[in-house]
């Protein structure tokens, strides 16, 4: 049931700091986003990749770059929002129909792998809450409507328990679960690591952000 309840937890989370809190410096949230983004790094790399490199007699690898170009190619139509960018025109009422679709790919992606990794739904987690955060702010400061922007988060928000829900009942994903899994890593590697990349301007780490880096790497590594 956690994994269920837990990504949709962390988007009305987010939501809610934004509406009661109203945040309008993003250094914290840049301290997030790169802890985030260290934290689904490692817990990939500790605990996702290994398992599925078992899997020696298939083609892992082509799967993980097939992950990392289909992460790419939904970039382009979501214009980063899964690593902290929102790239719409704030003065449309429209709803954002190309972001909603690419992060519910996105979302499906990651819900997919949840239930078999204990430690992935707090990856998830931390990933979903500046994520949604960001969205948020961006969508109270625009000209979409309140109803609009709620059901855009609220549907984002059950997407990745939709992926739970396909990984437990349809006989597809435990069959490829290795390819599956290995397209998801790809995913996960490209996101983390363009939030470290980019969670700096100027792609220079201060003090602050490398602690923080460096705090998410220890706390994946221990739970």
């Amino acid at each position: 049931m956690q994994n269920f309840i837990s990504p949709i937890i962390a988007v009305v989370l987010g939501f809610l700091l934004v509406l009661v809190f109203k945040p309008k410096h993003n250094k914290n949230l840049k301290l997030l986003l790169a802890f985030s983004g260290a934290f689904l790094l490692s817990i990939t790399v500790f605990h996702f990749l290994p398992e599925v490199y078992k899997s020696v007699d298939k083609p892992i690898g082509v799967f993980i770059m097939a992950g990392i170009l289909l992460q790419i190619i939904l970039e382009f139509f979501s214009k980063g929002a899964e690593h902290g960018h929102v790239h719409i025109d704030k003065n449309s009422s429209i709803f954002p129909w190309l972001l909603f679709v690419s992060l519910s790919i996105h979302s499906v992606l990651e819900g997919i792998p949840i239930d078999a990794h204990d430690h992935l739904i707090y990856g998830i987690i931390i990933h979903k809450l500046p994520v949604a955060i960001i969205l948020s702010t961006f969508f109270l400061t625009s000209k979409l409507s309140l109803n609009k922007s709620i059901l855009f988060l609220l549907l984002f928000a059950i997407m990745t328990p939709f992926g739970v829900f396909l990984s437990t009942e349809f006989a597809f994903f435990k069959d490829y679960y290795y390819e599956v899994s290995a397209l998801v890593i790809g995913v996960f590697l490209h996101i983390s690591t363009t939030i470290l990349f980019e969670s700096s301007e100027g792609h220079k780490f201060n003090l602050a952000k490398l602690s923080t880096i460096v705090l998410g790497i220890v706390v994946a590594y221990l739970i």
